[in-house]
């Protein structure tokens, strides 16, 4: 356990590739990830990534699709085991991610029900006062879903959906991807180069 370690969530809303870019990164950057899925968002990596994975028997394999690349690791939590560290708010993490994040997670999160440990986790980190980043990936929203994640930002998660930039002048769908993962980065102070930022050139070195 230790301040530096981050949560990551992923649950039943389109966009599986940001979740697991997104624990790519990490683990690249050498951070430890207490990493737990929904049976929904199981369903979501398999239907757009062919990425069977299974939630009682976790291998990390399955979800990357190869092996865990960098020097960080993942620690796999079970979404209804309570008994783990990040139910608590005496586990020190840096932060937690939801990625993607469903309409019925950003609800369930807004008005603070614990009914698995994705929700509780999430209440955690509101209370403790640590980042909480939600990246809902819906479209269009009804006026429910709006208040929902009006209420998640008015007590203190920040709301960062999933909207790739252009002016980056994206080659592919994993630059659009990357746009994304890199804006969650810089929310959890993570250094990266994934895209080019704004004033940057075209083809600078480095981006």
């Amino acid at each position: 356990m230790a301040a530096s370690d981050l949560v990551l969530a992923m649950t039943g809303a389109s966009g599986a590739p940001y979740g697991v870019r997104l624990l790519e990164v990490l683990l690249t950057a050498g951070r430890t990830v207490h990493l737990t899925l929904s049976p929904a968002g199981v369903q979501v990596l398999e239907q757009e990534m062919d990425r069977r994975v299974s939630l009682d028997h976790f291998r990390l394999e399955n979800l990357l699709g190869k092996t865990a690349p960098g020097p960080g690791k993942v620690i796999y939590h079970h979404f209804m085991d309570f008994r783990a560290g990040i139910a608590s708010g005496s586990f020190l993490t840096g932060g937690m991610v939801v990625c993607p994040c469903s309409m019925g997670t950003a609800g369930a999160i807004a008005q603070g029900l614990s009914q698995n440990l994705i929700h509780r986790a999430a209440d955690v980190h509101l209370k403790e006062r640590r980042p909480l980043i939600l990246v809902p990936r819906e479209t269009p929203l009804h006026l429910g879903q709006l208040r929902n994640l009006t209420a998640c930002a008015e007590v203190g998660a920040v709301v960062l959906p999933a909207m790739p930039g252009f002016y980056t002048r994206p080659q592919s769908l994993a630059d659009a991807v990357d746009f994304v993962v890199a804006r969650i980065c810089d929310q959890l102070g993570i250094e990266h180069r994934l895209s080019r930022r704004w004033g940057e050139s075209i083809g600078e070195p480095g981006v």
